[in-house]
């Protein structure tokens, strides 16, 4: 694990992104700087972080852990279901084959919590009882786990846009996707999901909830693509202490980036307009955290790569165009 002091002196050094023209022309989205070359996607996982659908500041090595964290997942999931992931030729950097995205972001919950007033604990203290189609039993408190794991999708947004929660029923009823292929998503997405908190669980952490994209490839096979079990796209809770402070009434010690959002909110900012930059000090706490858990669920030492990153990637990148011919 690396010391804050090391931390610290790759502040600078965070990649804010990568500019490859030999790859072609750029798409960015808040995380990830994407090629296409033919059949195949070059995505690059910078160290920008985002929250409130914006982005707050960058963390060292984010992009490094992200990106290896989802390909451990992608060979700890593929018996289950088939990905996208052809080949890591640098620590931030995935070649994947060009998918057709499905229309709808696959929500995975294991435990009922949340403050929004889209959150399941949200609506069910509200009295609510049947939520995104779904019927939840009574007696359910704050952070309990839910008899099995619920899929709560939402829509994509388009256009800066919010996504718009669903029910599996209206998915199929507007045809955003065909009730066999939705089928086979849901019942993968939950295989998927159980496969994660058995792994976390091993490494000391809880896989609170999650979300997932899928694809269908050019044979219209049904593949897993984006991330997998990352801290950006899933809620980690510490596993050691959660049955204490859940028994005392206390919240669970999240180990995402949850905390960078409580700053903020603790700081008065909830997304409206531009946010502030993200403090040095607070940069390198995500850095920490984003690091630990990565070691801890692939129980495997953290090696970061060399820095600057930017060229190191160029290079990989080139080499792997030579390689082709």
């Amino acid at each position: 694990m690396l010391d804050q002091a090391a931390l610290r002196r790759a502040l600078p050094y965070a990649l804010d992104g990568v500019d490859l023209p030999f790859l072609g022309p750029k798409s960015q989205g808040k995380v990830r700087d994407i090629y296409r070359r033919g059949d195949e996607l070059i995505l690059v996982t910078t160290d920008r972080l985002s929250a409130f659908d914006r982005i707050l500041g960058l963390v060292p090595y984010k992009g490094q852990v992200l990106n290896q964290l989802a390909a451990f997942w992608f060979e700890e999931t593929q018996d289950i279901l088939p990905n996208h992931l052809l080949d890591l030729p640098d620590p931030n950097v995935a070649v994947v084959r060009a998918c057709t995205p499905l229309p709808v972001e696959v929500v995975v919950r294991g435990y009922i919590s949340g403050v929004t007033q889209t959150a399941l604990w949200y609506r069910y203290s509200q009295g609510e009882r049947n939520i995104y189609g779904i019927d939840f039993p009574d007696g359910l408190h704050k952070n309990d786990p839910l008899p099995t794991p619920v899929i709560t999708p939402t829509t994509k947004a388009r256009d800066g846009g919010h996504d718009e929660r669903i029910t599996s029923a209206e998915i199929v009823s507007r045809g955003l996707i065909e009730a066999k292929l939705w089928e086979h998503v849901s019942d993968a997405a939950i295989a998927i999901f159980q496969r994660g908190q058995a792994i976390a669980q091993q490494g000391g952490l809880i896989l609170v909830d999650t979300k997932y994209e899928f694809g269908v490839d050019a044979a219209g096979k049904l593949v897993l693509i984006d991330e997998v079990h990352t801290p950006d796209s899933s809620r980690f809770w510490r596993a050691d202490t959660y049955a204490s402070r859940h028994s005392a009434g206390e919240e669970p010690e999240n180990f995402d980036k949850e905390f960078i959002r409580l700053y903020y909110v603790a700081q008065g900012y909830r997304g409206d307009g531009e946010p502030f930059p993200m403090p040095p000090e607070l940069a390198v706490q995500a850095a920490e955290r984003y690091i630990t858990t990565y070691e801890m669920i692939t129980q495997r030492a953290f090696i970061p790569g060399d820095l600057p990153a930017a060229p190191r990637i160029a290079q990989a990148m080139q080499k792997r165009m030579r390689d082709e011919g």
